[in-house]
């Protein structure tokens, strides 16, 4: 599955943005999904995940109560609402569909999106 992330940007600390994630060509529908970041010098981690029926949802504990992994409502198009941005959420953005729940192991990975985020 080819994805598309969108939806980046520069923001200030405090601020919100929200991220969408489509397929090219194919169907999100039958797939759990998520988003991972990997910030500058750092590796890839881990962000949140939401199941086929977008009833389940898997948060990492630094974005937990920050962040809202949904999907639309034809499924087809996974978002990332972050609130309360920090600097230290400054990172690429990746989607990926989910080939393993827990612990989240990515199959398709998306090209990324910079989220900015200023003090």
């Amino acid at each position: 599955v080819q994805l598309q992330a969108s939806g980046g940007g520069l923001v200030q600390a405090g601020a919100s943005l929200r991220l969408s994630c489509a397929a090219s060509g194919r169907t999100l529908r039958g797939y759990n999904m998520g988003w991972f970041r990997q910030a500058p010098g750092k590796e890839r981690e881990f962000v949140a995940a939401i199941n086929v029926s977008g009833g389940t949802t898997n948060y990492a504990d630094s974005v937990k109560g920050r962040f809202t992994i949904s999907r639309g409502n034809a499924k087809d198009t996974v978002y990332l609402q972050m609130n309360s941005l920090k600097p230290e959420d400054t990172a690429v953005y990746f989607c990926v569909s989910l080939i393993k729940w827990y612990p989240p192991m990515a199959r398709d990975w998306g090209q990324g999106t910079l989220v900015t985020v200023s003090s």
